[in-house]
């Protein structure tokens, strides 16, 4: 079908395609289900969207009901699997398409699983990759400026996204889970009328004496006129956030509040998200995946207050994807970091340099100089090696965005191993043997 859809694609018009490739998908989609005999029935989906904090939030919610003892799959950005045994996810998509998807929700039911975790994209949504999922809970985290080199407007973005509440809305017990700080939470209430309203500012469920450190946070949470005292361990306001969404789903499942509790502090963290690289150095290495305007702002705000040092921050942005968000990163890392590293990020067959002039205006807009605090170094490997010899003193930040997770990096000529996390112990033990024979 994939070879299909592309010699289609060259064959017409791109405003022709964009029209028809929706229902291609969904074809196969009918096409598959029929094929695996609707693997996804039967199965209690928890479906999370958002434009961050999906990842994080999924694996919240399936370690939770694991150590609840539910029967309970996990499908997501970074990995996927039945309980603990849990495999990493080495595709640069959130939602696989189709027939691999299908055959994934098959293989789980064989080994048991009874609920299904799974964390879906405006893409998959738009596309109808996840047609004959039988969604009964939609969680929506945030949504932000992402993806309209697809979408073109945020307004389709934004129907994507709500179109997950609608599917939900025709299977079992339709239940919503929303962030009533976001602007947009409305459009997802007006789809599910019963749900449940959470956040920071506002909402059902609100956390108050929030407490941030570098190795997580703790808040209270009014549930029942009683306060209880919720412990995360994933750094970040953004993650308490994440985290008042995993209660609100145990609540709707009546589990008891201390299981809900336990639940949520036993996930200790997540592969590439604020993932802390530790190499005996006096000073903090930091990777994570953020990749969005949306996010850089909430990760980069919540790093600054942490940092007494100076903040070195080292990012790109991905080849044929969104233009319109690199100036806009810029800016904000500008804002925030005392220094700006530019490289490469899955650049693919785009001008790698041109990437970076366009991220590096809307760093200069912030004040940043050439030169001096911001840096173009396209090579990725050499571009962190760059970035954490920069780091002079114990209070000082090194923090590496846009990759996570991902083992692949993409370039012209195809996909190359990666392993952020690797690439950042190589280059703190270089600097530790230099300086050892210095």
């Amino acid at each position: 079908m994939s070879k299909l859809r592309t010699v289609v694609k060259s064959l017409m018009p791109m405003a022709v395609f964009r029209l028809i490739e929706p229902f291609g998908h969904l074809l196969e989609a009918i096409i598959m289900n029929i094929r695996y005999g609707f693997p996804a029935r039967g199965l209690h989906v928890i479906g999370v969207t958002g434009t961050n904090g999906k990842t994080t939030t999924s694996f919240m919610i399936h370690r939770m009901l694991v150590e609840a003892g539910y029967d309970v799959a996990l499908m997501s950005t970074v990995a996927y699997g039945v309980g603990n045994d849990i495999t990493l996810q080495e595709q640069h998509m959130t939602t696989v398409s189709s027939p691999q998807l299908l055959r994934q929700i098959k293989s789980f039911k064989k080994q048991g699983a009874k609920w299904l975790v799974l964390e879906t994209t405006s893409h998959a949504l738009a596309q109808h990759r996840v047609w004959g999922v039988p969604y009964e809970i939609a969680v929506m985290t945030n949504i932000t400026h992402e993806h309209l080199d697809y979408h073109r407007t945020f307004k389709r973005y934004l129907a994507a996204k709500v179109k997950l509440f609608k599917v939900a809305n025709r299977h079992g017990r339709k239940f919503g889970v929303i962030n009533a700080d976001d602007e947009h939470a409305v459009d997802f209430a007006k789809e599910i009328k019963n749900s449940v309203f959470y956040g920071i500012n506002g909402g059902d469920l609100r956390a108050t004496d929030i407490q941030l450190t570098g190795e997580g946070s703790t808040y209270s949470v009014n549930i029942n006129d009683r306060l209880h005292q919720i412990r995360c361990h994933i750094p970040g306001e953004f993650n308490v956030s994440n985290s008042l969404a995993t209660v609100a789903v145990g609540l709707e499942l009546d589990l008891p509040i201390s299981k809900i509790i336990s639940g949520i502090a036993a996930l200790d963290g997540v592969d590439g998200r604020m993932t802390t690289v530790d190499e005996g150095q006096d000073f903090s290495v930091i990777v994570d995946f953020a990749h969005t305007p949306d996010s850089f702002e909430r990760l980069l705000s919540d790093v600054r207050k942490s940092t007494t040092g100076r903040l070195i921050v080292l990012f790109g942005s991905a080849g044929r994807r969104d233009e319109s968000k690199r100036a806009i990163q810029g800016r904000i890392a500008g804002k925030y970091a005392d220094e700006v590293v530019l490289t490469e990020e899955d650049d693919r067959d785009i001008d790698g340099q041109e990437i970076l002039n366009q991220i590096a205006g809307g760093a200069e807009e912030s004040g940043k100089v050439r030169g001096q605090n911001l840096s173009l170094i396209l090579n990725r490997s050499e571009a962190i090696t760059f970035a954490i010899n920069q780091a002079a003193a114990s209070g000082d930040t090194v923090i590496l965005l846009g990759k996570g997770h991902e083992k692949t990096i993409e370039r012209a000529d195809g996909a190359h191993p990666w392993d952020e996390v690797a690439e950042a112990r190589r280059a703190l033990q270089a600097r530790a043997s230099r300086s050892a024979t210095g």
